[in-house]
């Protein structure tokens, strides 16, 4: 049986070809962005009812990503936990400059 790790690596470059317009890749670093800072700002401030705002901040960028300049429909409603790792794995790969920003 194929460990989560194989399955993954296997999907990744799949991800990644779903990702080849540049500023689909810039919604989607946008959207991770404010992810990470609305998270940042709720557990700092008290501020829990902000956390409504994550799913509208990551998914909305990455869907209007996806729906206006990529033409194609998310991996979210094809693998939606691998889709989730392949988003923070690619965030992660562009600002390393594997990806292209």
């Amino acid at each position: 049986m194929a460990t989560l790790t194989t399955k993954f690596a296997t999907f990744y470059p799949f991800y990644l070809s779903e990702h080849s317009n540049r500023i689909c890749r810039r919604l989607h670093f946008i959207g991770s962005t404010l992810v990470l800072a609305t998270l940042v700002y709720a557990f700092a401030s008290g501020h829990y009812a902000t956390l409504w705002l994550l799913p509208l901040f990551g998914y909305g960028c990455a869907w209007i990503g996806h729906f206006v300049f990529e033409k194609n429909r998310p991996a979210t409603f094809k693998a939606p936990f691998y889709s989730l790792m392949g988003d923070w794995v690619m965030y992660r790969d562009m600002w390393l400059g594997r990806v292209s920003f």
